[in-house]
């Protein structure tokens, strides 16, 4: 839980702070470490939904508006109010607006937790949950939309796909080398880059994949580039950390650059269950702006006799077939990185806000599966 600022300038907590504090922990909860957490999810006086967060450590309760504008505070019995760091100033008469309305909803649900809770899962509004809806529907629904498998052409797409299916990326003849050396992965890159030369990437072919790493890598090698590129030795040395050139903190397998979830990877590693001093080759590229980048590097790489692997081959089958599925997320939260949001065992690779399904709606929605929203009851229930 983050520190907070300073007391809030000529401000006294008053009655209502206290109360509510004194009355939420009556309620059921959850923890996450030493922290108590309550969930509660209350209309106001407009009927207007609000979910608040409370969080409790020690004397300290942090309260966070997490579907609203009201941002977030903190509160302590012996010090008041105070701004949470990393938030802007709380707005105190909108805090003492969902306070009160929040106070009101307690007390509704001591008296019949049941109802009201059921209330809430009838009500409460769709553009603030979360859920699932297969990408099968999606992409029946929304003609325009973009679609892996169109961009990377039927042809590569089956191939892809019957690879997976027949396990050729379960053999280890296919997906592992005995050696490697530094100018051999710089090969690697270079069919890479060539066969999934992007519009506007200006470079002759006849390049050297040394060369063209440092065109288009990241730019912190971590010493690779510095090593005899013909010695297996140098690169095992290397790649074990035991190579004196070695460095750390860089990002030497990002062959294509990116933000932090939507660049290439060409990753080198051994194989943990082994000791034979074998590598693996892999691809990384799950983003959806870069997954047909990635597989035509794949396919280009396997297509020149050389072992290659991909990371996440079955949700690779997935998406191509539109087995995945896309995640609706709540309208205040980002898309950046919002996939992760989700388990991985539920396939999410795109999100999107319910509210962008548009006219579509009443066709999609019955086939969204939402998550459950969270119960609230006092402690004697």
């Amino acid at each position: 839980m983050g520190e907070g600022g300073t007391m809030l300038k000529d401000h006294k907590p008053d009655q209502l702070w206290f109360s509510f504090v004194e009355e939420i922990q009556a309620f059921q909860y959850s923890i996450s470490s030493l922290d108590r957490i309550w969930e509660v999810l209350f209309p106001s006086r407009d009927d207007t939904w609000h979910h608040l967060r409370i969080v409790n450590y020690l004397e300290s309760f942090v309260f966070v508006d997490i579907a609203g504008n009201a941002g977030a505070l903190e509160f302590q019995e012996s010090g008041g109010i105070k701004p949470l760091q990393g938030f802007a100033d709380p707005q105190l008469d909108l805090w003492g607006e969902l306070i009160g309305s929040a106070m009101a909803w307690l007390r509704q649900v001591r008296k019949d937790w049941i109802a009201t809770n059921k209330r809430v899962q009838l009500e409460f509004p769709l553009e603030l949950r979360q859920g699932t809806v297969p990408q099968s529907l999606i992409r029946a629904s929304f003609p325009a939309i973009y679609r892996l498998d169109a961009d990377l052409g039927t042809v590569k797409t089956q191939k892809i796909i019957a690879l997976i299916e027949d396990g050729f990326l379960w053999k280890l003849e296919h997906t592992e080398r005995k050696s490697l050396t530094a100018n051999e992965y710089f090969n690697y890159c270079r069919i890479a880059y060539i066969a999934a030369r992007c519009e506007g990437e200006l470079f002759d072919e006849n390049f050297s994949g040394r060369e063209l790493y440092r065109m288009f890598a990241d730019g912190r090698d971590d010493g690779l580039l510095q090593i005899d590129g013909d010695s297996n030795e140098e690169f095992s040395d290397w790649i074990d950390h035991r190579h004196p050139l070695r460095r750390t903190g860089g990002h030497p397998w990002e062959i294509k650059r990116g933000g932090n979830t939507t660049h290439i990877s060409l990753v080198v590693y051994r194989p943990t269950y082994s000791q034979n001093g074998r590598f693996v080759v892999e691809l990384h590229g799950e983003s959806l702006g870069r997954m047909a980048e990635t597989l035509r590097m794949f396919l280009a790489i396997l297509e020149a006799g050389l072992p290659i692997s991909i990371a996440n081959a079955e949700a690779v089958r997935k998406r191509l077939l539109a087995q995945d599925t896309v995640g609706i997320i709540p309208a205040h939260v980002s898309h950046h990185r919002a996939n992760q949001r989700f388990r991985k065992d539920q396939d999410v690779f795109e999100v999107m806000h319910y509210k962008d399904i548009g006219r579509y709606k009443r066709r999609v929605t019955p086939f969204i599966t939402w998550e459950a929203l969270p119960i609230l009851r006092p402690l004697d229930s």
